[in-house]
């Protein structure tokens, strides 16, 4: 590929905003598809949809970046951002498959509870995606998205407890449920890793 000197750094940033987007809306339909669980209106072959736009959206960043002399900010930090968001959305819909994989007959409270501070987290990363170009607020959306992953440190260490606190229930049933729980945990965690390349970012650009 033939580098172009001519820039394109908008297109960085209109990038990064759909790729937030499309991380917003997968956590968004992991969500619902919990929520409703068996009779949900989102399928899972909904939330992979998306995680296979996600997938564009990266090839896309990527491509761009093999083609640009110039770039908006360091060429790492765009490949590390890039992935570290098609990350999220890939934990969204491994966790969100696991749903039909293990046979699941309901959610239980903490799952729900876990994807509400999901969606919340991917909100603040999706608002820091959309504002890369100028930064105004995203040091408060990177601030309130530790918040909510430190929350759901706290929901996933409640949730695995309860499993193990009752011997009446089943054993496979408790694999089951440690792996959605722990699966729902990376996809948060991964929310966290993105914002905490956007920091980076932030500090290198001040």
């Amino acid at each position: 590929m033939r580098l172009r000197l001519t820039p394109r750094t908008t297109e960085f940033y209109d990038l990064f905003t759909k790729a937030g987007e499309n991380a917003l809306e997968a956590a968004r339909s992991a969500d619902t598809r919990f929520r409703e669980y068996p009779n949900s209106s989102v399928a899972q072959a909904d939330v992979k949809a998306i995680e296979t736009a996600g997938d564009d959206i990266t090839r896309e960043l990527i491509q761009l970046l093999n083609t640009q002399y110039v770039t908006p900010f360091d060429r790492e930090d765009i490949y590390e951002l890039t992935t570290a968001v098609d990350d999220v959305v890939d934990y969204i819909e491994e966790a969100s498959d696991l749903l039909e994989l293990y046979g699941v007959s309901s959610p239980t409270k903490h799952a729900v509870e876990q994807c509400r501070i999901l969606v919340q987290a991917v909100e603040q990363l999706s608002f820091a995606l959309a504002h890369l170009k100028g930064m105004r607020g995203v040091q408060d959306a990177l601030v309130e998205l530790k918040r909510l992953e430190d929350e759901g440190d706290r929901v996933v260490h409640d949730a695995v407890a309860a499993l193990f606190r009752d011997d009446r229930i089943d054993p496979l049933i408790v694999i089951r449920w440690k792996d959605i729980y722990e699966g729902l945990e990376k996809a948060i965690d991964a929310a966290e890793h993105a914002a905490n390349v956007i920091a980076n970012i932030l500090v290198k650009n001040a």
